[in-house]
């Protein structure tokens, strides 16, 4: 893969003049794509290994080879891609090039991208992170990225005043999937609430009114069993780690979600990767994850 960039990123200026329409909201976008590629998330995770399992070289050729094949394989069938930015970061300059044509390239064939980045700090470079994920001018424009409260959830409101003004969708770390992440996520405020609780509750408040669903969600992960004393009920997209290779199935989704299980978007990554390089593989393996989420959760998704 060369890089190139977006078709709306102009690295020398940044133009004034008639102010754009507003942009449809993420929300809208995900609910209609989930609705008809199926409520499927898959991740691009080129770890060493699963490059080597690939018959590829752990360098920034066989990332690019890796990256293209999902990206030819899957863009146009799944609803959306997450591509794991430490795995291209890890190569350099030439690893992000290789990121900024992939995540071009799958916005091109109708996939939305979530860049899974995990961000987080405060003012300016917050601000900063805003810049390279969700403004159209960036070569690295996704449609949604992964951002971490943990310097409180103030913190991340240049992030997300830029993914209203842009039509764009964030996923704020709420109750992860890792062990340690419950030290502070199921830590418990002075006012009797979790840690997490409280995240939740923010981004139902910022959701509020939104039709179809709300552009901002919580990562949520699908092995955590029954979470019925959290309020998932977001007007927001879940996204849903876990499901393959970490344990967790299709079938745990309403466990886990209750009523909340229709706004779940499950992704999935080696589950799906690990049928590469062949294409038809990958497709097949989508479809069949796609296919069992739509049956575990029956009428919940729309």
């Amino acid at each position: 893969m060369t890089a190139r960039p977006s078709p709306d990123h102009h690295p020398s200026t940044r133009p004034s003049g008639p102010q754009r329409s507003s942009p449809e909201p993420f929300g809208a976008r995900l609910r209609r794509a989930m609705d008809e590629r199926g409520p499927l998330c898959v991740g691009i995770d080129p770890h060493a290994s699963l490059l080597a399992d690939w018959g590829l070289n752990d360098d920034v050729a066989g990332l690019a080879r890796f990256t293209r094949t999902v990206v030819e394989a899957l863009g146009e069938q799944v609803a959306v891609f997450k591509p794991q930015s430490a795995f291209f970061e890890r190569f350099g300059s030439r690893g992000i090039a290789v990121l900024e044509t992939a995540v071009a390239e799958a916005r091109e064939r109708g996939a939305l991208v979530l860049m899974d980045a995990k961000r987080g700090d405060i003012g300016s470079t917050m601000g900063a992170y805003a810049d390279t994920y969700l403004d159209p001018r960036s070569p690295l424009f996704s449609d949604a990225v992964t951002l971490s409260p943990y310097l409180g959830y103030g913190s991340l409101r240049p992030a997300l005043d830029a993914a209203v003004l842009n039509g764009c969708g964030v996923f704020v770390l709420a109750l992860t999937s890792n062990p340690e992440g419950q030290e502070v996520q199921r830590a418990v405020r002075a006012d009797g609430t979790a840690v997490a609780a409280t995240m939740l509750a923010h981004l139902k408040t910022e959701n509020a009114g939104a039709e179809p669903l709300g552009s901002l969600g919580a990562v949520v992960g699908a092995t955590l069993g029954d979470l019925s004393s959290f309020d998932l009920a977001i007007n927001g997209p879940l996204l849903a780690p876990g499901i393959g290779a970490q344990g967790a199935t299709p079938a745990d989704l309403p466990t886990v979600f209750g009523d909340a299980v229709g706004n779940v978007l499950p992704s999935v990554s080696r589950g799906v990767l690990r049928h590469g390089p062949d294409a038809a593989g990958l497709r097949a393996a989508a479809a069949r994850f796609a296919d069992e989420v739509r049956t575990a959760v029956g009428g919940a998704v729309r």
